[in-house]
């Protein structure tokens, strides 16, 4: 499994790459290792995420073999809603110019215990980030689970106004207890 890869703490130890169809049952076990029981997703959902944006979905992967130390997925998604957690996305085509803007929807990010400590979840976010502006994504969306909103803070989102995180509380609602939508806008 992805997480009993050793670590000895450089950064250059782990290949970030765009994730494929073939890395899902490495993710699947990264999950484990990071998430509640109640906050795991199953393979047809990552599936569709995967399909929605495979430019913006990452993996990172030992640079000695094919353990996944982490991944990310992030996909387009209109700024009106919140994608389901463990929902099957359905593939739609949206002119950003359009009357219901759409964001940079960053769903999930993991890394394993193997290769935790050494920048790895940062590089991950930058790859992304970069082909999202590359893409021209201007404003970017998460929901912050397990007490990691601190860490968003620190690139840069901040928690969504209290009224409009209102009209999302019932899907907030099956992220957990302390999930917080936050949000920012993209710049080069």
């Amino acid at each position: 499994m992805a997480c009993n890869a050793a670590y000895n703490g450089a950064m250059s130890n782990f290949l970030v790459r765009r994730m494929t169809a073939a890395d899902l049952p490495g993710v699947l076990g990264v999950q484990a290792h990071c998430y509640q029981n109640d906050l795991l997703e199953g393979i047809d959902a990552f599936a569709s995420r995967l399909a929605l944006s495979p430019a913006t979905c990452l993996v990172a992967s030992a640079a000695e073999g094919p353990a996944l130390a982490g991944y990310l997925f992030t996909h387009p998604w209109p700024q009106r809603s919140l994608p389901p957690l463990d929902g099957v996305l359905k593939p739609f085509t949206h002119d950003r110019t359009e009357a219901a803007p759409m964001t940079w929807f960053v769903h999930d990010m993991a890394v394993a215990p193997a290769g935790r400590g050494g920048g790895l979840a940062l590089r991950l976010y930058e790859a992304a980030l970069q082909a999202a502006l590359d893409a021209g994504w201007q404003h970017s969306r998460l929901i912050a689970v397990q007490a990691a909103a601190d860490w968003w803070r620190r690139l840069g989102y901040a928690p969504m106004a209290a009224h409009q995180a209102a009209m999302h509380a019932g899907k907030l609602a099956c992220y957990g207890p302390g999930a917080l939508i936050m949000e920012r806008t993209l710049s080069a």
